[in-house]
């Protein structure tokens, strides 16, 4: 496989992802400006880190190959089987729902003026500066209890062994996500260890990026020795995604972050880059990365979207 691929692979599978949120969204009723504030939140961009994990972990695990399937230009079905759809394809789409509301629930608060006070998210004012404060509020609540309602779609919760096991993977990392914010905010002004920043991180960041993983593993029925190494991988690629974040906060601007660049400096967050140094931070996220890529191959092989998905990760500069 080739980032040619890998890039067609996801340009559809986000396509049809989004397509999924407007239509989860609108299909709700929600009040304005409620809905719109909703749309505003989960449709601003973004790399859709999230639920490409999902779908990368459930294609590289099914037994279908890339020339199965084919881009659609529709907006419907964009990334379809020529003749039928794979194993629990759609519980996979709700798994991609899920989490990137979750996600996208946790970017809302955390921008508030409670918490980080930031204006400017993917390029764009935050959801407070567009709406309001009340309103973004109740955004984040909304957007967070949609997340488990995707759990609770008839397709899942007619099999119960698969609805409590995807649920068992998504509900406890939601609340470590919320920990590891709380944690990052009593470690504003103060100086931490690596030991101390990283358990706020595998938190904070990491703990939806297992879920995510284990998620997209379960619709695609991995075996306890493959979750076990999914696992594995996931926190390895949470824990770098993060440092990878503090690097780019010095290093890059504000046009290409989306955000307000050097923002954890203002907060006096501490991160490994002011651990650590950049140079140092670097070799630690390649090493994070590096012990991700081995998990995958020494359980799966090399041949396969998860592997694309990190070296895309790697190459990211926002």
């Amino acid at each position: 496989m080739n980032s040619t691929t890998f890039s067609t692979f996801s340009k559809a599978i986000i396509q049809q992802h989004e397509a999924d949120i407007i239509t989860f969204i609108r299909d709700k009723n929600l009040p304005e400006p409620l809905n719109n504030a909703c749309l505003y939140a989960m449709t601003g961009g973004g790399k859709r880190v999230r639920p490409l994990l999902v779908a990368s972990t459930y294609y590289s695990l099914i037994p279908y190959q890339p020339s199965d399937f084919q881009a659609s230009s529709s907006q419907a079905n964009n990334f379809q089987a020529k003749t039928t759809q794979p194993p629990k394809y759609t519980h996979m789409r709700l798994a991609m729902l899920a989490v990137e509301l979750l996600h996208g629930y946790s970017l809302v608060h955390d921008d508030l003026p409670c918490m980080d006070n930031d204006d400017l998210r993917r390029g764009k004012p935050t959801t407070h500066v567009k709406f309001g404060e009340a309103c973004a509020l109740l955004t984040g609540d909304v957007l967070q209890t949609l997340a488990f309602e995707t759990l609770c779609d008839p397709v899942i919760s007619q099999n119960h062994k698969l609805g409590g096991a995807l649920l068992a993977s998504f509900a406890p990392r939601a609340r470590r996500m919320v920990m590891g914010q709380m944690l990052d905010l009593n470690g504003e002004n103060k100086q931490l260890s690596q030991t101390e920043l990283k358990a706020i991180h595998q938190d904070k960041t990491g703990a939806l990026i297992e879920a995510a993983v284990l998620m997209g593993g379960i619709c695609a029925n991995a075996n306890h020795a493959q979750l076990h190494a999914l696992e594995v991988f996931a926190k390895n690629i949470g824990l770098a995604f993060q440092v990878q974040d503090d690097i780019l906060d010095v290093t890059a601007n504000t046009a290409q972050l989306g955000k307000p660049a050097h923002s954890d400096e203002k907060l006096d967050k501490s991160t490994y880059v002011k651990l650590l140094g950049v140079t140092d931070a670097k070799n630690y996220a390649q090493c994070l990365f590096d012990n991700a890529k081995n998990t995958l191959i020494d359980e799966f092989g090399n041949n396969h979207y998860l592997i694309d998905l990190v070296n895309w990760l790697w190459q990211r500069n926002h």
